[in-house]
């Protein structure tokens, strides 16, 4: 990825509604020129251009980052529990916890169902533990490019 990309994305991290045409005089390009890149990032699942929300206005009363225990390959876990609809995170690590899964929930019974009914039913989960969200403190998407 060239410099040019880079500053666009730097762009984008800032104000993901930034016009085309302004970061366009930032990274000396034309409007056009930036529209082509920003799709081809797009493409490339390099960048997602989303809006981000808080879920707690959306009606969703429970965040919680469930670290869960598997055994055998971790990958198909991961993906099952990717298909999950109130799964919007998750991460293969190393350390106590083989995958740790962002969960969001209507509700304290949405969030026993879900753990209980789904997440603990998938095949080579052996065992999760729930750290329920009190605050949210910090969350940005502005890390930069390297």
């Amino acid at each position: 990825m060239d410099d040019v990309s880079k500053a666009i994305i730097e762009q984008l991290q800032q104000d993901g509604r930034r016009s085309y045409a302004a970061i366009g005089k930032v990274v000396g390009l034309s409007e056009a020129a930036v529209r082509q890149r920003v799709q081809r990032l797009i493409e490339s699942g390099v960048m997602q251009v989303v809006a981000v929300t808080d879920p707690l206005e959306l009606g969703f009363a429970r965040q919680a980052m469930v670290g869960i225990r598997v055994s055998g390959p971790l990958e198909p876990v991961a993906d099952r529990l990717a298909e999950l609809d109130e799964v919007d995170y998750v991460v293969i690590t190393a350390g106590s916890f083989d995958l740790l899964v962002e969960v969001v929930c209507e509700t304290d019974e949405h969030l026993l169902e879900l753990i209980s009914g789904s997440i603990r039913t998938v095949e080579g989960v052996v065992a999760t533990e729930t750290f329920m969200y009190l605050s949210l403190r910090k969350q940005t998407y502005s890390w930069g490019v390297r």
